[in-house]
């Protein structure tokens, strides 16, 4: 059935899709016999909390939202802000004559579909709708060609739902009670924290190796030109036939390799600079000249994680900027479905390229058959075909109408899909090596490498990046001069290198991307909320573009990994994701192998009871790679508190993560000579040397007694507080801390110019004596000067004026004070201070860059977009690439909501109206709790611990 208008005539029909976005898209296409809605994500949802499950339900079954006793049944609610737009689509519904569950076609949007079967109960023919792209001709066929409901799908989707819940409610309150309130793990978050910090334990345990070799400028002697340099540039390759030793032939240890050990040459700077010398007047000739053919293929259309990675080392997105961006280009119908595990590209699109390869860059550069790519993820299945340009004639990106974020990946997407079904780039890699012999009758061997493209191919579209930023891409040449085995060189200079072996990198979102899905955790779709959540939890923060594990990051895997290894294993990972891919397929049950994941082994045939004292191992055991989460978090008793949450950092110091943060101690509470100092929460784990923690130590911290108060004979201290330096007064003992005589002891923050250890008796009680009353004005209206969160400041009634410096809190007089009102009250904002640091030009908007001190701290702004700087970051280590990065997220999100003001108002502006609006929803949410409906997905995300 065609869906125009003339067709939707006989009856209206009804199509729901996910976001408001797609269904503006979509609605265009079907023309006045259409109606087109939104469900806004997900409609129903496991509860947040006991306060969300229905009376009925009791005992475990309001914990955790899920009845593990009776095969695992979940519990579904609609949550609050979803049941306005569920009203909505009820009336649609029953105006309706046909129904199309148009969510996306993966197992997400196959849940999404099944979700809305069970709340709207539609009593008219349904029919589900899948597309991969929205244009004209893919939705009026996917209309004309509807399927039924995947009940597979829906049921792997819920399996990992109720999993993933599981996981999260049982483990997440074992680190509350041993690590930190407010924790939360995870079924693949946190394998990936694990990743992050297992790469930290390796820079900290890495131990630096020094090595040195020589580099040589050899000259033929002949006038060169583009084609044939006159000189060539080659390293110290073998003195002696023996190889000499390079970076790769060291290990972690700082030592040689048990392989090279008796094999290569270990210079050191002595023993370099000699030969250097030795080789000063030596005659050097070609020895060997080796060239071979280059070939280079084009790389397979993005899937979802390549185009993460690519856009993060093209373009400085995170994962989850980039998802936000992909997800408007396909919703508005520029690009197809961005989550999938595919490089397949259908015959349309095949054709639609080699079509542009020929109008763009012409017949030589078509191969004579269309490429394929096969598949390399396993257990691929999210959709049909890769990330490519919608419809079956691509548009150029200059033909999009596209601008800022949307153009560039747009374009990115483009090119690698064009460059996709072009030929291969070809040429020559040469080999060229030079003999020469020193003075004391060594034999030195230098090697120089070249590359030249001789038809560039797919290079002429499109290349990729590179995760290591000194890596030399593939299009790069190096031309060496054209000479032949025998030929005299003349050396007209040889240095003398020193090299130090470097740790292992941090991973970037790019590179855990890519180890994710080389390892086959988790799905490749859900990695970008993964890093998300990792980086809003604090278990790791940026430096740059590098994630750096926390201190907190390092007690939360130390547990997992001591107390529910299997948990955090990255083979039991990966097979859990293999065991949901054959509930997908049919080829394993659901509610048995929950069983025996949550209960031990045998649950599945015995019940729970039978699983009892199964799984006691379950965590670091052998045998079935499922069982007994249940009786892991039950017997915490073995799990030491202190014990997790401490790592020796050498010369008698602890590193210790307390509630508080992290801190370094030397000896113990109330021992002779303990000492204890904060550690920076934004200090790299791998950056607290030995050296370190005692320059922690020996800065000044505790209380600094400053003398006594001449008038109260209080005791006045000053200390290091967690905001910031401060004095206050110690009250005498029994003074009443709390109730309605409680008394607070006067406090006050130090100045910007202060310090606990400089600061004096006199500068405390003047400090504490604030705010100071300056005078008051011809109409007796009191002026003081305060010290508040943004500076100096006097404050007249409700008029403020600020103050140009501290000190002026203490000198101003009661004319100057009068002569700073009598000035206009300033509107808007003050004068624009100087940039803290200038950055570069931003990518997108090609305006200046720079990093600016704001109200709440430091930010980057191009002037369009302002980015506060996170944890991690910094005004004097911020790159160029992290400011783009930061500015890229900003923009990805979108403007911030404005709230309703004229609602609260209403609100608050009768006390009896105000009391009878919170009676009703408080009837309300007990009508809600009666029902079963479900929590929105985005809620969700936010709140619940429970996520992968």
């Amino acid at each position: 059935m065609s869906p125009t208008s003339e067709t939707a005539q006989g009856g209206r029909r009804l199509v729901i899709v996910e976001s408001p976005a797609k269904a503006k898209t979509i609605k265009g296409y079907l023309g006045p016999g259409y109606v087109v809605e939104a469900s806004v994500g997900h409609i129903r949802d496991l509860p947040n909390g006991a306060a969300e499950v229905p009376e009925k339900y009791t005992g475990e079954v309001r914990r955790l939202g899920v009845d593990v006793e009776h095969d695992f049944q979940p519990v579904y609610v609609v949550n609050a802000d979803k049941k306005a737009q569920v009203r909505k689509l009820k009336e649609q519904l029953a105006q309706s004559d046909e129904l199309f569950l148009a969510t996306d076609e993966d197992r997400e949007g196959e849940a999404i579909a099944w979700h809305l079967l069970e709340v709207l109960k539609p009593k008219v023919p349904v029919h589900r709708m899948v597309f991969h792209e929205i244009t004209k001709d893919a939705i009026r066929a996917a209309v004309a060609n509807p399927r039924e409901l995947n009940q597979r799908m829906v049921d792997a989707q819920e399996t990992r739902r109720i999993l993933d819940r599981l996981y999260g409610y049982e483990v997440s309150p074992v680190l509350w009670k041993k690590v930190m309130p407010k924790l939360s793990a995870g079924r693949v978050q946190s394998v990936a924290t694990r990743l992050v910090v297992e790469r930290e334990r390796e820079r900290i345990a890495f131990r630096s190796a020094e090595y040195w070799d020589l580099t040589g400028t050899f000259a033929t002697g002949r006038t060169g030109d583009a084609s044939d340099p006159s000189s060539l540039t080659a390293r110290l390759a073998s003195v002696d036939g023996r190889r000499v030793a390079q970076g790769r032939d060291f290990g972690s240890d700082g030592q040689l390799k048990s392989a090279s050990a008796g094999q290569v040459l270990h210079l050191d700077e002595a023993n370099a600079r000699a030969l250097a010398a030795a080789l000063e007047n030596a005659a050097f000739a070609v020895r060997s000249v080796e060239s071979k053919p280059y070939r280079r293929s084009p790389y397979a259309p993005f899937r979802t994680t390549t185009l993460q990675q690519e856009a993060s080392r093209k373009l400085g997105f995170g994962a989850k900027a980039t998802m936000q961006v992909a997800q408007k280009l396909y919703e508005n119908g520029f690009i197809t479905y961005m989550r999938t595990d595919s490089t397949t590209l259908s015959d349309t699109a095949v054709a639609a390229a080699r079509a542009q390869v020929t109008q763009l860059y012409g017949a030589d550069y078509l191969p004579d058959r269309p490429r394929t790519y096969a598949g390399k993820v396993k257990n691929a299945q999210e959709a049909h075909e890769a990330i490519r340009p919608s419809g079956d004639r691509f548009r150029t990106p200059a033909e999009t109408g596209l601008s800022g974020d949307q153009f560039r990946l747009y374009e990115l997407i483009w090119k690698r899909t064009v460059a996709s079904q072009m030929k291969d780039a070809v040429g020559n890699s040469v080999t060229v090596r030079i003999a020469g012999t020193a003075s004391d009758g060594r034999d030195a061997e230098f090697t120089a490498s070249g590359k030249t493209i001789t038809f560039h191919g797919f290079m002429k579209a499109y290349v990729e990046g590179a995760d290591d930023p000194n890596a030399e891409l593939d299009d790069r040449e190096r031309r060496l001069p054209q000479v032949g085995e025998g030929d005299a060189l003349r050396a007209d200079e040889i240095t003398v290198d020193g090299h130090a072996t470097k740790p292992p990198a941090r991973y970037t979102e790019a590179s855990l991307v890519k180890e994710l899905e080389e390892r086959e955790i988790g799905r490749p779709s859900t990695y970008a909320s993964i890093i998300g959540t990792i980086l809003d939890r604090g278990y790791v923060f940026k430096k740059g573009t590098a994630l750096v594990p926390s201190f907190l990051s390092f007690a939360v895997v130390n547990l997992l990994e001591k107390h529910f290894g299997r948990l955090v294993d990255y083979d039991f990972t990966a097979k859990m994701e293999d065991d949901l891919d054959c509930i997908a397929r049919g080829e394993a049950q659901a509610v048995p192998w929950l069983k025996r994941f949550y209960f031990g082994e045998g649950a599945a045939a015995g019940g729970a009871a039978a699983a009892e004292g199964s799984a006691a191992d379950a965590g670091n055991g052998d045998g079935d790679h499922l069982g007994g989460l249940k009786a892991l978090v039950t017997d915490l008793g073995a799990i030491d508190a202190r014990e997790i949450s401490s790592f020796p950092v050498g010369e008698g110091i602890v590193l210790r993560v307390g509630r508080y943060g992290p801190y370094v101690e030397r000896g113990e509470k109330g021992e002779e000579g303990h000492q204890r100092a904060d550690v920076p929460e934004d200090l790299a784990p791998d950056e607290l040397t030995p050296e370190h923690a005692e320059e922690l130590l020996a800065k000044p911290s505790g209380d600094f007694a400053l003398g006594k108060d001449p008038v109260s004979g209080h005791e006045i201290v000053a200390k290091a507080g967690r905001y910031g330096p401060y004095v206050t007064e110690v009250l005498p003992e029994g003074t009443p801390k709390t109730g309605k005589n409680a008394v607070k002891p006067r406090t006050a923050s130090l100045f910007k110019t202060m310090s606990p250890d400089t600061v004096t008796l006199e500068d405390a009680l003047r400090l504490m004596s604030l705010p100071r009353v300056v005078g008051t004005d011809g109409e007796g209206v009191e002026i003081t000067a305060q010290n508040g969160r943004y500076g100096p400041y006097l404050k007249k009634g409700t008029d403020s004026r600020s103050l140009e410096t501290e000190e002026q809190l203490f000198t101003i007089t009661l004319e100057q004070a009068l002569a700073i009102y009598a000035q206009p009250k300033q509107r808007g904002r003050a004068a624009a201070k100087p940039p803290l640091k200038e950055l570069g030009t931003d990518p997108v908007s090609e305006r200046p860059v720079v990093v600016k001190d704001g109200r709440f701290g430091p930010y980057v702004t191009d002037g369009e977009t302002n980015a506060t700087l996170r944890t991690g970051d910094s005004v004097e280590t911020i790159t160029p690439e992290r400011g783009y990065e930061l500015l890229a997220e900003k923009r990805a999100k979108g403007p911030a909501k404005k709230t309703a003001k004229k609602a609260v108002k209403k609100t608050a502006a009768k006390k009896t109206v105000a009391k009878k609006t919170v009676a009703k929803k408080t009837a309300a949410k007990k009508t809600a709790a009666k029902k079963t409906t479900a929590t929105a997905k985005k809620t969700a995300a936010s709140k619940t611990s429970a996520d992968e």
